[in-house]
Protein backbone atom coordinates (compact mmCIF):
# COMPACT_ATOMS: atom_id res chain seq x y z
CA UNK A 1 0.00 0.00 0.00
CA UNK A 2 1.20 3.51 -0.82
CA UNK A 3 2.46 5.41 2.21
CA UNK A 4 3.98 8.63 0.96
CA UNK A 5 1.83 11.46 -0.38
CA UNK A 6 3.49 11.22 -3.79
CA UNK A 7 2.82 7.48 -3.98
CA UNK A 8 -0.83 8.03 -3.03
CA UNK A 9 -1.12 10.64 -5.77
CA UNK A 10 0.39 8.25 -8.31
CA UNK A 11 -2.21 5.63 -7.35
CA UNK A 12 -4.99 8.16 -8.02
CA UNK A 13 -3.45 9.14 -11.35
CA UNK A 14 -3.03 5.51 -12.40
CA UNK A 15 -6.69 4.80 -11.63
CA UNK A 16 -7.80 7.70 -13.86
CA UNK A 17 -5.45 6.69 -16.70
CA UNK A 18 -6.61 3.07 -16.46
CA UNK A 19 -10.23 4.11 -16.99
CA UNK A 20 -9.31 6.21 -20.02
CA UNK A 21 -7.17 3.44 -21.50
CA UNK A 22 -9.94 0.86 -20.97
CA UNK A 23 -12.34 3.07 -22.90
CA UNK A 24 -9.83 3.55 -25.73
CA UNK A 25 -9.07 -0.16 -25.93
CA UNK A 26 -12.78 -0.97 -25.97
CA UNK A 27 -13.36 1.54 -28.77
CA UNK A 28 -10.56 0.01 -30.85
CA UNK A 29 -11.98 -3.49 -30.31
CA UNK A 30 -15.41 -2.29 -31.45
CA UNK A 31 -13.96 -1.02 -34.72
CA UNK A 32 -12.04 -4.27 -35.18
CA UNK A 33 -15.18 -6.29 -34.52
CA UNK A 34 -17.06 -4.35 -37.20
CA UNK A 35 -14.38 -5.27 -39.74
CA UNK A 36 -14.48 -8.92 -38.63
CA UNK A 37 -18.27 -9.04 -38.94
CA UNK A 38 -18.16 -7.50 -42.42
CA UNK A 39 -15.55 -10.07 -43.50
CA UNK A 40 -17.63 -12.90 -42.03
CA UNK A 41 -20.71 -11.53 -43.80
CA UNK A 42 -18.90 -11.66 -47.13
CA UNK A 43 -19.60 -8.02 -48.04
CA UNK A 44 -16.32 -6.65 -49.40
CA UNK A 45 -17.49 -3.03 -49.78
CA UNK A 46 -18.73 -2.95 -46.20
CA UNK A 47 -15.51 -4.61 -45.01
CA UNK A 48 -13.39 -2.06 -46.88
CA UNK A 49 -15.33 0.84 -45.36
CA UNK A 50 -15.06 -0.68 -41.88
CA UNK A 51 -11.31 -1.15 -42.34
CA UNK A 52 -10.86 2.47 -43.44
CA UNK A 53 -12.75 3.59 -40.33
CA UNK A 54 -10.71 1.27 -38.09
CA UNK A 55 -7.24 2.26 -39.34
CA UNK A 56 -7.14 5.78 -37.84
CA UNK A 57 -8.64 4.46 -34.61
CA UNK A 58 -5.88 1.85 -34.32
CA UNK A 59 -3.24 4.48 -35.15
CA UNK A 60 -4.69 6.74 -32.45
CA UNK A 61 -4.29 3.87 -29.99
CA UNK A 62 -0.58 3.84 -30.79
CA UNK A 63 -0.13 7.57 -30.21
CA UNK A 64 -2.05 7.34 -26.93
CA UNK A 65 0.08 4.45 -25.71
CA UNK A 66 -2.68 1.83 -25.67
CA UNK A 67 -1.16 -0.30 -28.44
CA UNK A 68 2.41 -0.95 -29.52
CA UNK A 69 3.34 0.35 -32.96
CA UNK A 70 4.14 -3.09 -34.38
CA UNK A 71 0.95 -4.59 -32.94
CA UNK A 72 -1.13 -1.94 -34.69
CA UNK A 73 0.74 -2.46 -37.96
CA UNK A 74 0.24 -6.21 -37.73
CA UNK A 75 -3.50 -5.88 -37.07
CA UNK A 76 -4.02 -3.45 -39.93
CA UNK A 77 -1.92 -5.55 -42.31
CA UNK A 78 -3.72 -8.79 -41.54
CA UNK A 79 -7.16 -7.22 -41.79
CA UNK A 80 -6.25 -5.53 -45.07
CA UNK A 81 -5.02 -8.84 -46.44
CA UNK A 82 -8.24 -10.57 -45.48
CA UNK A 83 -10.37 -7.84 -47.03
CA UNK A 84 -8.30 -7.97 -50.22
CA UNK A 85 -8.58 -11.77 -50.36
CA UNK A 86 -12.37 -11.49 -50.43
CA UNK A 87 -12.27 -10.30 -54.06
CA UNK A 88 -10.37 -13.37 -55.21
Amino acid sequence: MANTPSAKKRVRQIERRTEVNKARRSRIRTFLRKVEEAIAGGDQDKAREALQAAQPEIARGVTKGVLHKNTASRKISRLAGRVKAMSA
